[in-house]
């Protein structure tokens, strides 16, 4: 079989050593990949990246900086399609000028006559009404259009996207896999931040509770309620609560308050630590497989979690987080605004005591989940094969 070489812009998020959004690329990477290796298609990735030389460095794939409009023209020129994902590209929550980049990104791939994919991302919100039909205006013309939840196909239909024209699928980080052995033996005994955030041996004999928490509340009473569930939790139970930051520096502080305000837990038996300043999104999800309970206010480590097969109980700040909470028949334990403590440390003793139980009334959805976060990269593939 005659093997051909596409070349494969990807844009998003990539670059900010931000380890949810890095597992995106990751996984997309990884799915390309796979896909690859079932057909006659060989792909060649340019990342659109804020930091080009780290990009690289980690992938192993050619990568421009996202912000240098020659270097984007030129690698868009000499691709064979754009992917424009995944995570929550298309809102205007954290600012306006997210969406008109995206969609400036895809615009430039479609005026040269290239191919482009909307690879499982999240939609919304969207409250500047100007948006609505840029939106549609580029989705009209992209070739496959994948969003991660009814919620995101919902809002772009409202904007005019035929209902038939979407794919709904799941995050692409529900395929991501584990590191290899050897990867993890060099982060080990190699040196590098993930030598410095490895549990000690000690550590890892207490059941690890992971937490991921963000800034989000400007009082932060919703990191104060967080402290005070988990350390009445800590006190009734000996465990481990171990802290990943997802997004450097702000999670990291958003970290050290909440563990400065559970305080000393000295004869509880119980302890604390931060996973500090791990941006490997592979070792990121080694630390969640090895956690008994994951409590999270991040949709990446809901899905780590998830992926992991590793009870989780999420804390909504974000309509993204209950959508992907849903799709595993949970809920969320209460809303930054809402969360009460007595209430979280009931929850966690639940489902901390109740595991095997939450494992496997859900077993089928997260199976199910993990197996169709190829489907995006199965299409595009078919269509740069001439097969779709």
């Amino acid at each position: 079989m005659v093997t051909t070489t596409k070349k494969i812009v990807i844009s998003g998020y990539y670059g900010f050593h931000n380890s949810g959004d890095e597992a995106v690329l990751k996984s997309i990477l990884t799915a390309l990949e796979s896909e690859s290796q079932r057909t006659n298609v060989q792909i060649e990735p340019i990342v659109l990246s804020s930091d080009p030389e780290w990009t690289q460095q980690t992938y192993g794939v050619r990568a421009v900086h996202r912000m240098k409009l020659g270097e984007v023209r030129s690698a868009i020129k000499e691709s064979d399609g754009l992917i424009s994902g995944g995570g929550s590209l298309l809102q205007d929550a954290t600012g306006w000028k997210s969406i008109p980049y995206y969609l400036g990104i895809l615009k430039l791939a479609q005026n040269m006559k290239k191919p482009t994919f909307i690879y499982a991302q999240g939609i919304g919100p969207v409250q500047r009404g100007i948006f609505k039909p840029m939106i549609r205006g580029i989705f009209k013309h992209c070739e496959y259009i994948s969003v991660r939840d009814e919620e995101s196909a919902k809002l772009i239909q409202d904007f005019g996207v035929r209902w038939n024209d979407v794919r709904i699928v799941p995050d692409p980080v529900m395929g991501l896999p584990l590191p290899e052995p050897s990867k993890v033996q060099k982060a080990i005994y190699g040196g590098g931040s993930a030598r410095r955030t490895t549990p000690k041996t000690e550590e890892v004999e207490l059941p690890v509770i992971g937490v991921s928490v963000r800034f989000w509340e400007k009082d932060r009473t919703e990191l104060d309620r967080i402290a005070e569930g988990l350390k009445q939790f800590a006190t009734k139970r000996k465990v481990h609560i171990r802290f990943l930051p997802f997004h450097l520096p702000s999670d990291e502080e958003a970290s050290s308050y909440v563990k400065q305000k559970i305080g000393h837990l000295n004869g509880t038996g119980s302890k604390v630590s931060i996973c500090s300043k791990q941006t490997d999104p592979q070792m990121m999800l080694l630390e969640v497989s090895r956690c008994e309970l994951v409590l999270g206010m991040r949709l990446h480590s809901l899905i780590y979690a998830a992926s992991q097969r590793v009870p989780l109980i999420g804390i909504s700040y974000d309509p993204k987080i209950d959508a992907f909470l849903h799709r595993l028949e949970s809920e969320a334990i209460g809303s930054t605004d809402t969360l009460q403590a007595d209430k979280l440390t009931e929850e966690l003793e639940k489902v901390f005591t109740n595991r095997n139980e939450w494992l496997e009334s859900r077993e089928e959805a997260i199976a199910s989940l993990k197996e169709q976060a190829q489907e995006p990269a199965v299409q595009i593939l078919k269509f740069l094969s001439g097969k779709g």
